[in-house]
């Protein structure tokens, strides 16, 4: 697992998620959007990430549908040059994750899993991350499944629409 990324990259995320927000209700950083994902630039440090809100969301307790309170849902891909971390996948499923719970993700017929840590969900290695690009290029959805602190079951559907457009963009800008 990342282990060193929990420690030092915990309120760096959260930082760049609130960013993300932010530039995307402004989008003074967006440089391109690609059908369903955005494409945002920042320059100091130099930055750049891939993200899409869901197109679905069902929320259950105790296999029955309930209304829930949620912040920002996002799935995103982030390239970060300077501290060599290039297509990172990350998930904000706007609550706090259970402790020690999970996010499992399906794309077609691949099955992925995410650790969490408060309200992120991250791949456990960069090699995990490549693998789940290279499934999120090839399919259609990417259906995350999450269990919150106050044990509501959460699924978001993200239409993967334009991703591979839009991460290769990202990567050419801030790959290096």
């Amino acid at each position: 697992m990342k282990h060193w990324l929990v420690g030092t990259l915990a309120g760096t995320v959260l930082f760049v998620v609130g960013g993300m927000a932010l530039a995307q209700e402004e989008s003074t950083n967006r440089v391109n959007a690609e059908t369903d994902w955005s494409v945002f630039v920042e320059d100091d440090p130099t930055q750049c990430w891939v993200v899409s809100t869901p197109r679905e969301t069902v929320n259950t307790r105790d296999g029955r549908v309930v209304s829930v309170r949620r912040g920002e849902i996002l799935m995103f891909v982030s390239f970060w040059p300077g501290q060599d971390r290039l297509g990172e996948v990350s998930f904000t499923g706007g609550y706090p994750f259970a402790d020690g719970s999970t996010v499992s993700m399906e794309i077609g017929d691949s099955s992925f899993e995410l650790f969490t840590e408060g309200e992120m969900a991250w791949a456990a290695s960069p090699q995990d991350d490549q693998r789940i690009i290279t499934a999120m290029k090839r399919g259609a959805d990417a259906v995350l499944t999450a269990r919150s602190s106050r044990g509501t079951q959460t699924q978001d559907t993200f239409s993967l629409m334009g991703f591979t457009a839009a991460v290769e963009d990202a990567e050419a800008r801030c790959g290096n």
